[in-house]
């Protein structure tokens, strides 16, 4: 192979040797020895796949045979010696090496942030700046696969990349939406060109507390992002409440997010590839969520083999399968089951107290505590088929179904000296199923067609074994939707997309009593059509999305235009400047209704906009950031403002004196977020904040104007990455943020008369605030081999390392023993929590 520039031999596993050439012939070692064979009439005995691969530099043509033996001795992992005059034996002589180079795309541009993973040491880096890598001590057998958001997937052997060669990966047509920051604050989070978050959960490295990577529990590592009460049920993304998160699981939306009534997430991250987050300069294909879009993706491409594993914690077992048929044809199944129901750990006895705590599993009555028992177990599952039918033609079927079941035992004796037993029970699931079909009808044309059928149902019975009434209630969503979308790739730089969007949504809410008889049923269905439209730009420096979504309510007769605006602008090596801005709506939100619960437990249930008193909920967002990156270094900074119309007092949760009342209003949230993030190839750290003002506006209420229920003003988080040894990290990190609001009696007359019922008398809605919640978290990882196939992990995580008890929520109850006063309730966040997890992968 000819070259034209300076070749450069650097660091072989014994010492960096140089030696410079210039405009010199490499050659194939196995085609070399022939010629040396012939020249200096010898005989050279190897192993062909020793040699195979290796590339050498023609030796001098003036060398002795000495010399030249000695050459390749330096420039090779491979040791020549002489057996006799004339015969020569080649060996491996290292097993390990180092390997460099430098990756480039087409245009022979550097790529920034490219990962390059170990396959059977389960490690990697990322390049830098110049696209240029490192790895020490490889297994010269290794397969090194180099991936880039964008690109197509290239996988080397370690003894290919020896010598620091440009490497040249091949662009996707398709993509022009590509990586912008490869490893952001951990390993497998990534930040893409236009704002949104990819969470990579196959090489997703530790975070604080974790054991494992929960989808939702990670994401709240993101600024602008947390749960006020800890719940991932209960996600805050820039003020915004839990049901304003649109979630898809490939495609499917969700109306459930976590297993113990929100502290786990529900979605099995084995098989989940990656996650997509999105808080503003959303794509116009998406509607609903006027927060946020948390979007799934799980494992597309059909494998050569078997893959699969297993792992167990203090809480679950769990088991996923990756099954190749044959070329064409695969199968993917994930199972997860608790075994809390047969066996309670430390793990679980603590989520156990913070999930029912002043619900009816655990508040006094006139049962004594022998006389209860509680049975509680959740499991989940997902399958995929896989079906290419040709290269440019594929088909996906998916299905996901998340459980939870609690069992709930009274026992009383009665006045004839009876042992009375009554079993309460609660039930919570989501059941999904799903169809894909994407073609690529050119190199330039391509449609996708998704179909999917979601539902969800939460149904309990509760007795009150005094009065012997039996209370039962459902709350059922069902979903279905079909998407058709075309993209076209005007230009290298330039796409187009093209969509409608058809959903039908019913919603059901029923309750009844035995005694007195009562029997209450409510069940609406809306229909909604959507167009969609946007461009695309990205030529390296300047990043443009503009979209345009027309939504049609058919049962309304109402039509609702959403314009969407993305835009990032590099200004030199080191700045950039984002715009973004966003309308959308949200027809299917959730109520809490106080007086009437599932057991005390779960107090939301979904309802959907009637365009009346329920009215559909629209946003307004918009955002200006600047980005510095340099040396590593990620400094980013975002203004936000975001205006919520069209929300109801009864999907907010108030514990004031607006509780029961009914009327519609807005909340306007402005803020900033700060982040800066250092990561090298072993150690990764980062410093967020976010300050917000975040109030609502109800016009028919006295004061209109009062703070939000999740008004958190000051939020920072501090964490910190190390890898110990190769094959040890840990993480340690902390949150502190301001306590939320809530609304305490007036002093001196906590209580007053409502009818014939006695009530707290609030004082000025959130006029106060909870103390700082802070909480330190710490996780430790070790990996391992077993048969140099079967990888292995050991993992501990402690959740609030310092047992601290945070305040999470305060309301306040009529004292029964004396009606003039009050009682104040306290919620309160998980205290020390330790978790292991061991996890086999094959």
């Amino acid at each position: 192979m000819k070259q034209s520039k300076l070749f450069l031999i650097l660091c072989i596993t014994y010492g960096c040797f140089s030696f410079a050439i210039s405009m010199q012939e490499r050659i194939q070692l196995i085609y070399l020895l022939p010629n040396l064979e012939a020249k200096f009439d010898v005989k050279f005995s190897y192993a062909v796949e020793d040699v195979d691969g290796v590339w050498v530099t023609q030796p001098n043509k003036n060398f002795t045979l000495n010399q030249v033996i000695d050459f390749l001795n330096k420039t090779t992992v491979l040791n020549f010696k002489f057996l006799t005059d004339r015969y020569i034996t080649v060996s491996t002589l290292q097993k390990k090496v180092s390997i460099c180079g430098v990756l480039t795309n087409q245009n022979k541009a550097p790529l920034l942030g490219a990962t390059l993973m170990l396959s059977r040491a389960n490690k990697g880096v990322v390049t830098n700046v110049n696209g240029e890598f490192l790895i020490e001590n490889v297994d010269i057998n290794e397969d090194v696969n180099i991936s880039y958001i964008g690109y197509q997937t290239l996988s080397l052997k370690a003894k290919d990349l020896r010598s620091c060669q440009e490497i040249v990966l091949i662009e996707q047509a398709e993509m022009l939406n590509p990586i912008l920051i490869s490893k952001f604050l951990t390993t497998g989070l990534q930040k893409r060109v236009d704002g949104s978050t990819v969470l990579n959960t196959e090489k997703f490295g530790i975070l604080p507390g974790l054991t494992e990577p929960d989808i939702l529990q990670s994401i709240q590592a993101l600024p602008g992002v947390e749960s006020v009460n800890e719940s991932i049920a209960n996600i805050n993304v820039r003020g915004g409440s839990n049901d304003q998160n649109l979630i898809l699981w490939d495609g499917i939306k969700m109306y459930h997010a976590g297993h113990f009534f929100g502290l786990i997430s529900a979605y099995n991250p084995n098989l989940t590839q990656s996650v997509v987050v999105t808080k503003n300069g959303t794509s116009s294909e998406f509607s609903d969520g006027v927060s946020s879009i948390i979007n799934m993706f799980t494992k597309n491409e059909i494998g050569k083999e078997i893959n699969g594993g297993l792992g167990v914690n203090l809480l679950n077992t769990d088991v996923f399968l990756e099954i190749p048929i044959n070329k064409k044809l695969a199968v993917h199944v994930s199972g997860r089951r608790s075994f809390t129901d047969v066996f309670t750990s430390p793990t679980y006895d603590t989520y156990f107290k913070r999930s029912f705590q002043n619900s009816e599993l655990t508040s006094s009555d006139n049962i004594s505590e022998s006389n209860k028992s509680s049975d509680f177990y959740f499991y989940d599952y997902t399958a995929k088929l896989l079906y290419d039918v040709n290269q440019n033609h594929k088909i996906r079927a998916n299905i996901i179904g998340i459980y939870n079941h609690l069992d709930y035992t009274e026992s009383d004796t009665n006045t004839q000296n009876e042992t009375i037993s009554r079993t309460n029970n609660l039930q919570q699931q989501n059941l999904g199923a799903g169809f894909q079909w994407n073609a690529i009808w050119t190199n330039k044309f391509k449609t996708d067609i998704v179909a999917f059928y979601s539902k969800y149902n939460i149904d309990a019975i509760d007795y009150k074994i005094e009065s012997d009434q039996k209370l039962t209630q459902a709350n059922e969503v069902i979903e279905t939707g079909l998407k058709l979308k075309t993209t076209y790739k005007i230009h290298k730089n330039v796409s187009l997309l093209n969509g409608y969007q058809f959903s039908e949504t019913g919603i059901l809410n029923q309750t009844t009593v035995n005694v007195p008889s009562y029997s209450k049923t409510k069940k609406d269905v809306l229909l909604n059509h959507a167009l969609f439209s946007e461009i695309e730009f990205n030529n390296g420096s300047t990043y443009a999305r503009l979209g345009f979504r027309a939504n049609y309510f058919q049962k309304f007769n109402k039509f609702i235009l959403e314009p969407r605006f993305n835009f990032r602008q590099t200004l030199n090596k080191q700045f950039a400047v984002k715009i973004q801005g966003e309308f959308k709506n949200q027809s299917a939100t959730q109520v809490i209704d106080f007086q009437d619960n599932f057991l005390g437990v779960e107090k939301r249930r979904w309802i959907l906009a009637n365009n009346q008193n329920i009215p559909i909920s629209k946003s307004k967002q918009g955002s200006l950031g600047v980005e510095f990156h340099q040396h590593n270094w990620v400094l980013s900074t975002d203004g936000f403002y975001k205006f919520v119309n069209g929300i109801t007092a009864s999907n907010q949760g108030f514990y004031n004196s607006f509780q029961n009342l009914r009327a519609t209003g807005n909340y306007q949230v402005k803020g900033i977020e700060f982040l800066a993030n250092k990561t090298s190839n072993k150690y990764s750290t980062w410093f967020s904040y976010t300050y917000s003002v975040n109030q609502y506006e109800f016009k028919s209420f006295t004061p209109s104007v009062f703070p939000n229920n999740v008004d958190i003003k000051h939020s920072v988080s501090l964490a910190f990455n190390y890898n110990l040894l190769e094959n040890l990290e840990m993480s340690l990190g902390g949150v502190l943020r301001s306590g939320q609001p809530y609304t305490k009696p007036i002093e001196g007359k906590e209580t007053i008369q409502n009818g014939n019922n006695t009530v707290v008398n609030y004082d000025v809605p959130n006029d106060e605030n909870l103390p700082n919640f802070m909480r330190l978290d710490a996780s430790i990882k070790y990996h391992f081999t077993w048969f140099n196939t079967i990888k292995n992990s050991l993992t501990l995580g402690v959740i609030n390392l310092t047992n601290r008890e945070n305040i999470i929520n305060r309301y306040y109850e009529v004292d029964t023993n004396n009606t003039d006063k009050t009682i104040e309730v306290n919620q309160k966040s998980l205290g020390f929590m330790p978790n292991i997890s061991f996890r086999i992968k094959f």
